[in-house]
């Protein structure tokens, strides 16, 4: 994904790359068994409350579907990936 570009939710909305924000980690094992392993992790953040994208009745659904489950009105996206070298 090209976060230098603006991301499409769908054909009428489209949320500007300014108002991203991306978070990249990886951490090796411990060590004994798990010294040839990996854990890779991509967080994608946006501040759905202070999005100038949504349109006010968009915003307002949203804060008030996904209330459970944002922080300050954030909500973060979590991907994240263990393998073995």
């Amino acid at each position: 994904m090209d976060l230098s570009a603006d991301l499409e939710v769908n054909a009428r909305w489209r949320v500007p790359a300014a108002e991203l924000v991306e978070r990249f980690s990886r951490a090796s094992g411990p060590g004994g068994q798990g010294v040839n392993t990996t854990d890779s992790r991509v967080e994608l953040v946006l501040d759905v409350a202070r999005s100038t994208s949504l349109p006010d009745h968009l915003r307002e659904r949203v804060l008030e579907r996904l209330a459970g489950r944002l922080v300050d009105g954030t909500v973060v996206v979590v991907a994240s990936e263990h393998r073995s070298q």
